[in-house]
């Protein structure tokens, strides 16, 4: 009879904490997604607009975010693809090469050589030039840009010194996927190739590329000092790093808790642009002073200006999107 008692009650206790747990299920769960952890510039604007989101938000129903941090759900290609099909991320930072799959215009945002320096970039961001982009990735990939992030200044990380367009002739180097990447490394004299992220550390290692590029943040968290400790100092670009959210989850959505969620992206993208572009200098001479890499002044960058010009022009110009590199030029 006890025992019974005693199964009695575990049986209740087990249904009790069923019944709360039901209960405390909130009523709209968004997931993000992440290959860096909490400390990265990227999941700082994504935890920011969680923040946002809840302040922004007057509706009466629940909302949880669940971040899944160090690449548990891929890379940020696999990220925008669950964002195209609805399903496991519903909002995720990801540049814009991973995103030339669905569209073409998606890679203009951010190609070396486009923004003239911090200024330049920082106007154009905070004005309309880039809405024909923005509005092709929503027709094509069904995302949405609802900020911009990003801020980084990309250079050159090689196994060896490299000061001139001479000593960058041939230099076999990763690109990122999109076109206009391959085509402008081709125009500054290298030999460009497409690896994928997470292989970029072991290529550089093993001898198959001798280069890459990427931002002080990126080259901190992936430690690519340890195989390529020469930064040439070429700030070929500026990066533009759109934070996206799935249109299938956002369709779903009260009309309240969407207009939270564009004014949350668009005040945590200018939140990301400010974190990512002030700490990025500091990023570099902090692994510059513990002996990590060696910063190489790269002499010859107004060569690398000239030889993206006709780059620029013909890309954009294949896409039907001339008027909007004008515009953006014309920010000032």
């Amino acid at each position: 009879m006890l025992r019974k008692i005693t199964q009695l009650v575990s049986i209740g206790i087990i249904a009790s904490f069923m019944l709360v747990s039901v209960s405390l299920a909130a009523d709209f769960t968004f997931h993000g997604a992440s290959q860096f952890d909490e400390n990265h510039a990227f999941t700082r604007l994504m935890r920011k607009f969680e923040q946002l989101v809840k302040l922004y938000y007057t509706g009466d129903k629940s909302i949880e975010f669940v971040m899944h941090l160090n690449s548990e759900l891929g890379l940020e290609k696999d990220y925008f693809a669950y964002l195209n099909q609805g399903i496991s991320v519903d909002y995720a930072v990801v540049a814009p090469s991973h995103m030339s799959t669905f569209s073409k215009l998606a890679s203009l945002l951010d190609p070396p050589m486009l923004y003239k320096n911090h200024i330049h970039w920082s106007k154009v961001l905070g004005g309309d030039a880039l809405d024909p982009i923005k509005a092709d990735v929503l027709k094509r990939a069904d995302v949405l840009l609802i900020g911009y992030g990003g801020g980084g200044t990309r250079h050159l990380i090689v196994n060896k010194p490299i000061q001139t367009m001479a000593d960058a002739k041939g230099l076999a180097i990763r690109v990122m996927g999109a076109p206009i990447q391959t085509r402008m490394f081709n125009a500054f004299g290298m030999a460009p190739t497409t690896i994928a992220y997470a292989e970029v550390y072991n290529a550089i290692q093993t001898g198959v590329i001798d280069a890459a590029e990427n931002e002080a943040a990126g080259i901190q968290q992936m430690k690519f000092y340890e195989v390529g400790p020469n930064i040439a100092l070429t700030a070929h670009s500026i990066t533009v790093r759109p934070l996206c959210f799935s249109n299938k989850t956002f369709n779903r959505l009260p009309k309240d808790l969407q207009a939270a969620i564009l004014q949350a992206g668009k005040d945590a993208g200018t939140y990301g642009r400010i974190l990512e572009s002030s700490e990025d200098i500091q990023k570099l001479l902090q692994m510059q002073s513990e002996g990590k890499l060696k910063t190489v002044y790269f002499k010859e960058r107004d060569a690398l200006v000239k030889a993206a010009e006709p780059v620029l022009e013909a890309y954009f110009a294949e896409n039907n999107a001339s008027d909007v590199l004008k515009k953006i030029q014309a920010a000032e």
